[in-house]
């Protein structure tokens, strides 16, 4: 089992990071790996750039950068998304990461009659989110079916991704410290023996 652990969080010392690295650990060793990929500190460019939008339309070559992602993803069997959210979503960087890789062609595709062809069936794909914002308002006001709908749906169910699972770790602005680490090894603990079990 290979998998790839993308943390988009400009802070090292973020609980997001510490989260990141605490999942990779665990996802390395008994015949396992796992690469951790910080995309503050590689400075990925999420932006969808005139050079995307050429390769998008069949007019110019994948940037090298999108192609360096894609060989990470396919070199993996499962991917692990960890990412503060903001308003209700997942970061620009994040976001950004996914509009350039994702693509035509390489995540799905359309065949000759216009049908989508999902590409991406053997990646399986785990949701790690950290939330200033309490349980019980997510579920009240309805933000963690939002973000299910549009994540979990709306990218990886449209590319043939499997949703292995989704966290999210709240409070994480009000919470003791203590709490918070007996949450994130809890967390950790879950993707560990959902991994294994694959």
């Amino acid at each position: 089992m290979r998998s790839l652990v993308v943390v988009a969080h400009p802070d090292p010392e973020s609980l997001t990071h510490g989260l990141g690295s605490e999942v990779t650990a665990a996802l390395s060793g008994d015949g396992r790996s796992a690469e951790l990929v910080d995309l503050a500190a590689e400075a990925f460019d999420p932006r969808f750039t005139k050079a995307d939008l050429l390769h998008y339309r069949g007019e110019g070559p994948t940037p090298p950068d999108v192609v360096r992602e894609q060989a990470r993803l396919d070199r993996a069997e499962q991917l692990v998304l960890v990412f503060p959210v903001y308003w209700w979503s997942m970061p620009a960087l994040l976001k950004g990461w996914i509009d350039r890789v994702f693509i035509n062609g390489w995540a799905f595709e359309y065949s000759p009659g216009g049908r989508l062809v999902p590409k991406l069936n053997q990646l399986s794909v785990h949701l790690l989110a950290v939330a200033g914002g309490d349980a019980d308002g997510y579920e009240r006001h309805g933000y963690t079916n939002a973000l299910r709908t549009q994540i979990d749906h709306g990218i990886f169910g449209f590319c043939g991704a499997s949703i292995a699972s989704t966290r999210i770790v709240y409070d994480s602005e009000t919470t003791p410290v203590e709490a918070l680490a007996a949450e994130v090894n809890s967390t950790v603990e879950h993707v560990s023996t959902l991994a294994a079990a694959l």
